[in-house]
């Protein structure tokens, strides 16, 4: 891991991106973020190697944030991933499944989901 912590976010809220982002930026954390599960699957391919930590919305278009989790656990099983729902019932079980290390209903306090990331980090 390099000094500042490499992020991606996935999440399809403009102001829920916007806001993670411009948090995570301020923590000196290098952020970068997509929209649907298609693109944040293509950044983890092509950032691989650089990416620390993923935080993702479950409930994406194209494809799942669920299906970005498998995926990602089945082939970086070390790269931690934080899921984020807004969704109540199934969709943390959902991501409990899919091997998401850390499961967080919104609303959360931009805080605890640093301390959730760090806690993952290590840092």
């Amino acid at each position: 891991m390099s000094l500042n912590p490499k992020i991606l976010i996935i999440d399809d809220t403009d102001e829920i991106l916007l806001a993670l982002c411009k948090y995570f930026e301020q923590k000196d954390y290098d952020v970068i973020s997509a929209t649907n599960g298609l693109d944040g699957l293509k950044m983890i391919e092509a950032e691989k190697d650089e990416l620390d930590i993923i935080i993702t919305d479950l409930v994406l278009p194209n494809i799942s944030g669920v299906a970005v989790i498998s995926i990602v656990k089945k082939k970086f099983p070390h790269l931690p991933v934080i899921a984020i729902t807004g969704w109540g019932e199934h969709p943390e079980s959902l991501a409990k499944e899919a091997k998401a290390d850390i499961v967080m209903e919104k609303p959360f306090k931009l805080p605890e989901l640093e301390e959730k990331a760090r806690e993952l980090l290590k840092i």
